[in-house]
């Protein structure tokens, strides 16, 4: 599928609904549970959507819309455990490709990866999977990180 078919998420908008169902609650779970909804409800071509948090040397799993996942990864395994490892957004357009890749559902074929900070440290990831190769462009790579940052910003 072309970049183009997926030009249809209003990541501004989104971005004001993820403020406005986070807005006066600081609960990580709570706040984790409905933004990786609404992310899911919201952005098409996903088959899983959800939140990894540090513990230690390892991403626990969150809270999550999808398949049952992996419940946890090590921090350098994988395309989520590199982003946190590096704190750098991760984008893969064939997991497949992926040196390393765990593979927590076998129809997923794309994924991107966006760190979550609090006071400067990396403190967990927001996953996104689909089951369409090279489904996340540099826009949607840029209007989930701005998500990202309505949920730190929620839980700060």
């Amino acid at each position: 599928m072309s970049e183009d078919q997926w030009c249809e998420v209003d990541y501004r908008l989104l971005r004001e609904q993820a403020r406005a169902l986070l807005s006066g609650q600081t609960h990580q779970v709570a706040n984790a549970a409905n933004l990786s909804a609404l992310i899911f409800q919201e952005i098409p071509g996903l088959n899983w959507a959800g939140f990894y948090f540090l513990e230690g040397d390892t991403l626990m799993l969150g809270p999550f819309q999808g398949k049952p996942a992996c419940v946890s990864i090590p921090v350098g395994g994988g395309v989520c455990g590199t982003a946190a490892a590096l704190g750098k957004n991760q984008r893969v357009e064939n997991v497949h490709d992926f040196d390393g890749h765990i593979a927590c559902d076998v129809d997923s074929m794309s994924e991107l990866v966006i760190p979550l900070f609090k006071e400067g440290r990396v403190f967990g990831v927001l996953d996104l999977d689909s089951p369409v190769p090279s489904r996340f462009s540099a826009r949607d790579e840029e209007g989930v990180a701005a998500l990202a940052r309505v949920f730190e910003a929620s839980v700060a």
